[in-house]
């Protein structure tokens, strides 16, 4: 088995989704860089004691996340984060009511799938040009391949590197799923549930777990196509090991779901 580290509603966009007032900078840096302030207005700080995972607020009080992130300690989320060493001003900080683990997550086998949950809050999230909601993609929608998408949050810019404090993205273009599942690269280990995306020099790291993959659609809309699950044991940026993201759109069903009963 690979060696890997671990890293909303009955309808399927929010209305105004994916539409953020600061657009982000697209320039297609190596390594990522330095997001424009604000302009992933979706992206969350997920934090028990300290920030321990990104997620991605859906609606004004659901955000998704990946399932290995969370704990009985998780308690709050903070919106309109940025540089995580100020308080800017913006900053939503609520507190979490309750967490959803999707029922086939194992935690003893990141690489098996289902690393997804929905985190409820205790009250909305204030909607504003600094906190928006990503769209959710169509259930069963297939990325092409080399499609750019951009990777957001607070991890590391490489293995062993320094813990960031100002919100960073990366182009990590996808990698389609008949390429990842070959033997030299993810093997089994990729499965259709998941999305891989970037390699070598790109590549989520640790601290970025539970954020999005953010890929623009045809109708100008940011969508949320992933959710960041693992990499590589050897490091992030390990050749032919792209990030491999839980592919959203095959967890429509359960997440529209999990929202209307609660």
């Amino acid at each position: 088995m690979e060696l890997v580290f671990a890293l909303l509603l009955a309808v399927t966009t929010v209305s105004g989704c994916g539409v953020p007032t600061y657009y982000p900078s697209l320039r297609r840096v190596v390594n990522g860089e330095e997001a424009r302030p604000y302009s992933w207005p979706w992206q969350a700080s997920l934090e028990s004691f300290f920030p321990t995972c990104g997620a991605t607020l859906i609606a004004p009080n659901w955000l998704l996340t990946a399932a290995h992130c969370l704990t009985f300690h998780t308690y709050r989320v903070v919106l309109a984060e940025h540089d995580m060493n100020k308080e800017e001003g913006p900053e939503q900080s609520i507190r979490v009511k309750e967490m959803f683990i999707h029922h086939k997550w194992n935690r003893n086998c990141v690489s098996c799938g289902n690393d997804i949950a929905l985190v409820q809050l205790e009250k909305n999230a204030i909607i504003n040009d600094k906190v928006q909601t990503a769209c959710l993609p169509r259930h069963g929608s297939v990325l092409a391949h080399n499609q750019p998408c951009y990777v957001t949050g607070w991890g590391r810019l490489y293995t062993g590197g320094p813990q960031v404090t100002k919100l960073q993205q990366a182009l990590l273009p996808v990698v389609e799923h008949s390429i990842c599942e070959q033997n030299d690269w993810w093997g089994s280990s990729a499965k259709t549930t998941m999305v891989c995306a970037g390699g070598d020099s790109k590549s989520a790291c640790h601290g970025d777990s539970g954020g999005p993959l953010n890929c623009k659609g045809r109708d100008g809309k940011w969508y949320i196509e992933g959710v960041t699950s693992f990499v590589d044991g050897r490091g992030c940026n390990t050749p032919q090991k792209p990030t491999v993201f839980t592919r959203v759109a095959s967890f429509i069903p359960w997440i529209n779901e999990v929202m209307a009963k609660h």
